[in-house]
């Protein structure tokens, strides 16, 4: 073991330096008392690396079948030495361990600033933004040397908000057009016979709450069970309705729109802070929970991928390449702004829509058609200041193999060769939204917020049907192709005619398309048979 004395030489963990938040004026520095809880992720185990992100797309096969939890924990958890070395830099610095996770390679440690501080060569300050007040840094995070290449990153000393919920509200009270959950599962030719018993989805929230006596309520006009529904907190989060009316709207619509579609399924909600500790450490935990063992994670949050520090960036990815590997499927919302996605101007894609180990999920208009079914366009409401679709190209994460023939455009601003954003689409414009109900009222909500769910709820009643996980889904989807969506041809995601546009095939709109579900669990059962 290495020697992690206080004299010890401390380097830069790579991609740790934080820049200051633009428009944030710093205070004074925090009290040397404050307690504070930091998650630091360490690599993979060395003695036997993760397999390439592909042979985890449907591997139900005898020769490639996902790992279970705790085999994937023995084979790619944490070395128990570098386990070692982060306790006794705790240890020598006075900080308590809070909690160990080797399979998801997280220690948790709380103690006082003034400690914290000293163990990552850190000065903490108070920031005033228009973001809100946080607990801020810059510059690098410093570790003892001979821990610093064992560490990935160090999460929750700075707690600046990283994510914004993907929830859009129509100026109109009722929209003639709006839907129920069940009926777009219908609209949308979810397979019968299935409702998404024996699967558990996951449900990620940074904020906000649900009230069971609503979920009784909405659930009793569906005239559909009320599902079950447990609340897990993450990092001290808490299922707290009321407190941040915002957030309860995105809360609930989550859980409304999958139970609506899965009535059958359990539905956990994880409840975390929203800065980049939080986030990672509620994907991380409902990855590798083994008490509820989810199959599918919806995620409605995001920001924008520039606004990441590369450490937490890549924790976040190494997670949901947890998820793939152990066969849990994670639906991401991507965005709800267009192609723009942030205020300082240029075409963005949101962290975690944009790795390639999630199924992101862009939005579309849709309207009943004369026939029964549906008409639908890129849902684009930019000018009546209602949102739009988020969609793109990644500045930084590379095209993945398996959307090599998608004919992904180079990024207009980089000409990077990035990865494609959304990958699938469903009903987001809120003039054509969801019949939700918040704190006591029933409303009408849109955004890329309400896909996730819907696709999350969908995955369900596909594992159900085929009696095994799809997981890591992504390639097989593209194999699969047109066969078993609604192709998106029409509309944009850019004021006027910015952005990107629709077009027949993937697009950086709507993707793949939306869904025709029976004939893509027909395509699946296909890609099984040929496969065993």
């Amino acid at each position: 073991m290495g020697n992690l004395s206080a004299s010890s030489k401390k380097v830069a963990l790579l991609g740790s330096e934080r820049k200051p938040l633009e428009g944030a004026t710093r205070g004074a520095n925090v009290a040397d008392d404050e307690i504070i809880r930091a998650t630091v992720v360490l690599h993979r185990r060395t003695v036997s690396k993760l397999p390439a992100m592909e042979t985890f797309a449907f591997s139900h096969t005898r020769s490639v079948p996902y790992r279970s939890r705790s085999e994937f924990g023995t084979l790619h958890g944490a070395e128990p030495r570098d386990i070692e070395m982060v306790l006794e830099m705790a240890h020598e610095h006075g900080l308590t361990v809070a909690q160990v996770n080797a399979a998801a390679r997280t220690v948790v440690l709380t103690g006082p600033a003034a400690a914290m501080q000293q163990a990552f060569g850190s000065t903490l300050s108070w920031y005033d933004s228009p973001k809100g007040r946080f607990r801020g840094r810059t510059g690098p995070i410093l570790l003892p040397e001979a821990l610093q290449p064992r560490v990935m990153a160090v999460l929750g000393l700075d707690n600046r908000p990283v994510a914004k919920p993907h929830v859009r509200l129509t100026a109109r009270s009722e929209p003639a057009g709006s839907f129920t959950p069940p009926e777009l599962a219908q609209l949308y030719n979810f397979p019968s016979g299935v409702d998404g018993s024996g699967q558990t989805i996951g449900i990620i929230e940074l904020g906000g709450g649900y009230r069971t006596s609503d979920l009784k309520a909405y659930f009793k006009g569906l005239g559909l069970p009320v599902p079950s529904v447990t609340a897990v907190s993450v990092d001290g989060g808490q299922n707290s309705p009321g407190t941040d009316p915002g957030n309860d709207g995105e809360v609930m619509l989550d859980i409304e729109v999958s139970a609506g579609v899965a009535p059958g399924a359990h539905i956990v909600v994880y409840f975390a802070s929203n800065t980049d500790q939080g986030f990672h450490d509620a994907i991380s935990q409902a990855v590798h929970d083994t008490v509820n063992n989810p199959s599918v994670i919806s995620i409605s949050w995001g920001g924008v991928e520039d606004q990441w520090t590369p450490q937490a960036r890549d924790a976040m990815e190494a997670a949901v390449q947890d998820a793939a590997a152990v066969g849990v499927t994670v639906t991401a919302a991507a965005g709800d702004d267009g192609a723009t996605e942030t205020l300082s101007g240029g075409y963005y894609v949101e962290v975690p829509a944009c790795l390639p180990e999630v199924l992101g999920c862009g939005g579309t208009n849709a309207v009943r058609s004369a026939a029964g079914g549906l008409v639908e366009t890129v849902w684009n409401e930019l000018a009546k200041n209602e949102g739009a679709t988020g969609g793109g190209v990644s500045r930084i994460i590379p095209l993945p193999a398996y959307q090599a023939s998608a004919n992904v455009p180079l990024q207009p601003q980089t000409n990077f060769q990035g990865r494609g954003v959304p990958d699938v689409a469903g009903d987001a414009d809120p003039e054509t939204g969801y019949w939700v109900r918040v704190d006591g009222k029933n409303t009408v909500i849109g955004g890329t917020s309400a896909v996730a769910p819907l696709w999350a709820g969908l995955i369900a009643r596909i594992n159900q049907r085929l009696g095994k996980p799809v997981g890591f889904v992504n390639p097989v989807l593209y194999q699969i192709g047109s066969n078993a969506f609604n192709d998106i041809t029409q509309g944009n995601n850019g004021p006027g005619n910015t952005g990107y546009s629709a077009r027949a095939g993937w697009d950086p709109c709507t993707g793949l398309g939306t869904p025709n579900g029976a004939a893509l669990v027909n395509a699946l059962l296909g890609v099984t048979a040929a496969t065993a």
